[in-house]
């Protein structure tokens, strides 16, 4: 029998403190050798951040992490899901099986010193403004605190780590889960850099990702228009259209879009254009109804200008599937962390980037946010994690990694992240996850509770990827 049946079929006769005692013993443990492995963890995470790749493109960073968790006696498969900075990393048998997500790629454009003023890196480099250089090694360094605690025979079970790519574009972990990398996990443990430290209670957005494309007929701007058909002016009716719907609806919709091609010089009438474009909402059934307004939009489109227009999704995201009894987990063990602590020098950093974005100069939030038990509707944002969390119970906690209130997908965040501020949001987070998964391998009651109120939020729900067939959209060469 497990360690864990074991504790249920006896936890009748056992004394609770005798069961917390050992609870506590473990999490002292994991405790102490994420800060044994910091140094190395920071060193990780700096290499990450310098590499700054951005998605499908990760390959040395994805190799970084995939090579750290090797050495150290876990189990890696590469590329997987047919994306070669896809891999998982695991150690030990049997049940429960716990996923630790990370996260690696960066975003273009923001290359950023480790300071608190606007400096490019790199001119015209990508930069972590969104911090998963911390992300994936923070959550590489629980899974190995875990990994040492089955080892040593204290905890029984599997941890995996998922290295999951291209979270800023395509979703890497839309094409996991398609290849059925999730199916048999029981429960799910992600976090992500944030402003403030918090068990997230609230949902995200979701969205769906795609281009609409026109094809017309070229000729002479000047000689013979009427013989063109511009697909430049059917792009054009299309955004139109777009945002006169903009009045009608919901307040939570979000529509956002960029030209990517309407012809290369004034004199040709364009025979070709493109529009590539997200719409968000609170949940995925709301963005289907706005596909299906946006399909007519082409459709029209295409009628009004004598052009032909097709519209290819992409991607997209289903809306975050929030647990309250994982969350309450989550921050039980944020509680027993307490407050993170930065100091005078890393506040005054944390000021200069907010006096500089036009941000009140608060400083840092250290402090644990208590528990919302009414979020409401979420907040501008979408996530692949949020489709792990249709397929498994998916526990998520946000780490102070930046400045409160500075812009995120941006350069204050770039500089935080290379820095010592970054760098206590790093240990803290691994230390908050590696304590919550003791939780759900030493307590039954608990992983119960959580799996039971995922199968209650999720009866008759038929889950579906926002992605077409075929391979992931790998670029050539990589």
């Amino acid at each position: 029998m497990s360690r864990s049946l074991k504790i249920a079929a006896l936890a009748w006769a056992l004394p609770v403190a005798a069961l917390a005692a050992d609870v506590e013993a473990v999490k002292t443990t994991v405790t102490a050798s994420i800060d044994a492995r910091r140094p190395e963890l920071v060193a990780l995470s700096d290499r990450i951040w310098e590499y700054a790749e951005t998605a499908l493109r990760e390959t040395r960073s994805a190799a970084a992490l995939a090579d750290f968790a090797e050495a150290r006696g876990m189990s890696v498969v590469r590329g997987v899901a047919e994306m070669p900075t896809a891999f998982v990393a695991s150690y030990g048998t049997g049940r429960p099986i716990v996923a630790i997500l990370g996260e690696y790629d960066a975003l273009p454009g923001i290359s950023q010193k480790a300071q608190p003023s606007l400096e490019p890196l790199t001119p015209g480099a990508a930069g972590h403004g969104c911090g998963h250089n911390l992300f994936g090694a923070a959550s590489l360094g629980a899974a190995l605190a875990i990994q040492e605690q089955i080892a040593a025979g204290a905890l029984e079970g599997t941890v995996r780590f998922y290295g999951t790519p291209a979270e800023e574009a395509v979703g890497g972990k839309l094409y996991m889960l398609r290849a059925g990398l999730f199916d048999d996990v029981d429960v799910v443990l992600a976090w992500h850099p944030s402003d403030e430290i918090v068990a997230d209670t609230g949902s995200s957005q979701a969205m769906v990702d795609f281009v609409a494309e026109f094809e017309g007929r070229a000729a002479h701007a000047a000689y013979d228009p009427w013989n063109g058909r511009s697909a430049a002016d059917a792009a054009e009716v299309f955004t139109f259209a777009l945002n006169l719907a903009r009045e009608h609806v919901r307040p939570t919709t979000r529509m956002h879009y960029v030209v990517t091609g309407a012809g290369e010089v004034p004199n040709v009438v364009p025979d070709h254009a493109s529009v590539w474009t997200w719409l968000r909402d609170s949940s995925h059934e709301r963005v289907d109804e706005l596909l299906a307004r946006a399909r007519d939009m082409v459709a029209g489109a295409a009628l009004a200008t004598g052009t032909r227009g097709t519209l290819r999704v992409q991607s997209g995201d289903w809306e975050m599937l929030p647990l309250l009894s994982g969350a309450r987990l989550l921050h039980e063990n944020l509680t027993r962390l307490g407050p993170l602590a930065f100091d005078e020098e890393e506040q005054e950093f944390a000021r200069q980037i907010q006096r500089a974005t036009g941000v009140e100069p608060v400083g840092l939030a250290g402090e644990i946010q208590p528990l919302d038990l009414e979020p409401g509707e979420p907040e501008g944002g979408s996530t692949d994690v949020a489709d792990v969390s249709w397929k498994a119970p998916t526990l998520h906690l946000s780490v102070t990694t930046a400045p409160a209130g500075a812009p995120w997908h941006a350069w204050p965040v770039v500089a935080s992240g290379g820095m010592s501020i970054g760098h206590k949001g790093l240990a803290y987070a691994a230390k908050a996850l590696a304590t919550t998964a003791v939780d759900l391998y030493l307590d039954p009651a608990r992983l119960a509770e959580i799996r039971a109120e995922f199968e209650e939020r999720t009866a008759g729900a038929q889950y579906r990827a926002y992605i077409p067939e075929g391979p992931p959209p790998v670029p050539a060469g990589d």
